[in-house]
This record gives structure tokens, C-alpha cells and sequence, in this order.
């Protein structure tokens, strides 16, 4: 059975998913993720996933990045919040995500490819431009390397 023959549960929603990505630092490096199922199957990208019932955003951030790479990380802030709408042919929304992308610093670990992600790896900030990223991931890293800063205390802010 292949991608094509299973119904995807996420296609078609009434309602938009959250989706939280995390944009990691390693010194002068960034972490890239190859998407390893639909939507964006074989897409580099950064990694996250979806917010689960109860979890803050942060969260799921480094629930996400633990299980799709094995690494540790410290979230540091907030970089933007995305909306990711994909139509069908007819127009129809196909797939409906807000995407809350925080930034984040590599604590510990080795990248590994886990989970839904075909492949990790880690690529210097100045060589991002040579991956087939999309527009707004490329954009999202900028933000997040004029963003960067030491972990501060009160991180997360819960309301």
C-alpha cells in the first residue's frame, strides 16, 4: 500500500491543525529536516509537528524534535506564526496548518532521522540557499538567527 491508497485523516479538515517547528542552532549551524511523508514527503524543511491536547507550544517543540531527531533542545523564543493552506485542484482547502515557529538551541545529542523525517542534518546558516527550502522556511531561519539570544528565565510565558 502506498501513500496514494491510505486516506490521509489530516486531508480535507473542518477545522485548521496547529503545527509548532523548531528552528535549532548549533553555533554557526542550523538544523534541516527531510519530511519523510505527505504532505511534503522528501521537502527539506525544519523540524516540529503537531500540538497535542494539553501541550504548550513549547512543548511540542521539544516533544517534536526529540522524536523526530533525538536531540535535546532549550527553546529561546518565538519567531513567527505561518499560515500553511494547501489547495486541491477544485479549490478546496486540502490541508490547513497554522504553524507557530519558535527558535531554539542544540543542548544535546546526535541528529538523527526518527519518526516521519527521511533525514537530518546540520548545514552552516551561510549554506541554506543551496537546499530546495521553501521561500517562507528560508525566511523563518533568517528571522530566527537575528533572533537568537541566551535561554532567559520565564521562558515559557503562560497565560
Amino acid at each position: 500500500m502506498t501513500d496514494q491508497d491510505t486516506p490521509d485523516p489530516r486531508a480535507y479538515p473542518d477545522r485548521p491543525y496547529v503545527g509548532v517547528g523548531a528552528v535549532i542552532f548549533r553555533g554557526d549551524e542550523v538544523l534541516l529536516a527531510m519530511r519523510g511523508k505527505l504532505p511534503r514527503r522528501n521537502d527539506w524543511s525544519i523540524p516540529g509537528g503537531a500540538q497535542e491536547i494539553g501541550e504548550t507550544y513549547v512543548e511540542t517543540a521539544i516533544r517534536e524534535v526529540m522524536e523526530e531527531t533525538g536531540l535535546e533542545i532549550e527553546v529561546t523564543g518565538l519567531v513567527d506564526v505561518v499560515d500553511a493552506i494547501n489547495r486541491d485542484e477544485e479549490g478546496r482547502v486540502r490541508y490547513h496548518y497554522t504553524l507557530v515557529d519558535v527558535v531554539a538551541e542544540w543542548k544535546s545529542g546526535e541528529a538523527v532521522a526518527k519518526d516521519d523525517l527521511a533525514d537530518a542534518k546540520w548545514v552552516k546558516i551561510s549554506e541554506i540557499d543551496d537546499f530546495d527550502l521553501r521561500e517562507a522556511t528560508r525566511d523563518v531561519i533568517r528571522m530566527a538567527a537575528g533572533k537568537r539570544k541566551p535561554a532567559i528565565g520565564g521562558w515559557p510565558r503562560r497565560l
